[in-house]
């Protein structure tokens, strides 16, 4: 009996002690720290499957507290509150045996919600909203960086045109950062998804596949909500209602997303109907994603797929 009291704490020690390795490499190296910090929720994932959610709950515990007193504990715990939800609904979904797709779906809303928590504990400290924070650090690295092309000489009006670009651009991106805390709640969701599932296979735990891509469907809902944003961003142009604006903006964004996801899964799948090459597969996705305008009608006829079915209707034409 002894025996199997061990082997839970045992391995929970270890795992916690792996989430802090993460941490600090997540803080203090500069590109593998990204990494480390998408996958910094991976051994909570293993430790709920294997032992459940009180034991993942209290390795999140203390190895929150050992990153207090080795980094610094206001970054430690934003960084535990924004994370760790997310690893634990993982690994609940897991070991109760959801499917993928709920997995995911409750996944991306623990993700969001420790997000937006961790920002709530950063404004309510500091009386600072801090998107505005990234913000201005993102400017202030701009402006590093064309005061150093002053130096060296460079042309000025090109200077000064990249200056303007720069500054519509950040002026874009703090109209749509309530979409980009969205969009890293679906990375930080789709590769803790993906990494753990490859793990816990290596472990010999039975892990539910995600749906192939080719078979992708997302609601009708997006078509709806392109079509309002639409008329919510001429309302809020026109008349100056900034936050009408600013939400059907990123409102407008989220459903050409969800489009070009739709699209590529309704283009994948067109492609294996055809026996298309791999090499070819991938040239195609990449032409798609860097081209502007084939991924602007990409996103539009996964629009329309939502609502019409286009490869129900294909596969039905094929069967004739």
């Amino acid at each position: 009996m002894n025996q199997h009291r061990i082997t839970p704490m045992t391995e929970s020690g270890l795992l916690a002690a792996l989430t802090v390795i993460l941490a600090m490499a997540a803080v203090y190296l500069p590109v593998l720290g990204m990494v480390a910090a998408l996958i910094w929720a991976l051994p909570i994932v293993v430790l709920v499957v294997r032992h459940g959610l009180r034991w993942g709950t209290m390795a999140v515990v203390v190895a929150g507290l050992v990153m207090a007193l080795l980094i610094e504990p206001m970054l430690s715990l934003r960084m535990v509150i924004a994370f760790a939800p997310t690893g634990l609904i993982l690994g609940l979904g897991f070991r109760r045996g959801w499917s993928g797709t709920k997995i995911f779906c409750a996944g991306l809303a623990a993700s969001l919600v420790g997000k937006l928590a961790a920002f709530a504990l950063v404004f309510a400290v500091t009386a600072v909203n801090p998107l505005n924070l990234e913000m201005d650090a993102l400017q202030q690295s701009f402006d590093s960086a064309f005061q150093l092309y002053e130096e060296m000489g460079l042309d000025a009006n090109a200077i000064a045109e990249g200056r303007q670009q720069v500054a519509s651009g950040v002026a874009l991106m703090q109209i749509l950062m309530p979409l980009v805390v969205i969009m890293m709640g679906v990375v930080d969701t789709l590769v803790g998804y993906l990494f753990s599932s490859k793990v816990l296979r290596r472990l010999g735990h039975a892990v539910p596949y995600l749906p192939p891509f080719s078979e992708w469907r997302l609601p009708v809902f997006f078509l709806y909500l392109f079509g309002f944003a639409l008329v919510g961003i001429y309302w809020g142009g026109t008349r100056e209602i900034q936050p009408l604006y600013q939400l059907s903006m990123n409102a407008n964004m989220l459903a050409i997303f969800a489009g070009l996801v739709q699209g590529l899964a309704l283009t994948h799948c067109l492609m294996q109907h055809y026996k298309i090459s791999r090499l070819f597969k991938i040239l195609l996705y990449v032409i798609i994603l860097t081209n502007g305008f084939l991924a602007q009608l990409v996103a539009l006829t996964g629009l329309f797929d939502m609502l019409f079915d286009y490869r129900r209707r294909f596969s039905a034409q094929g069967k004739k």
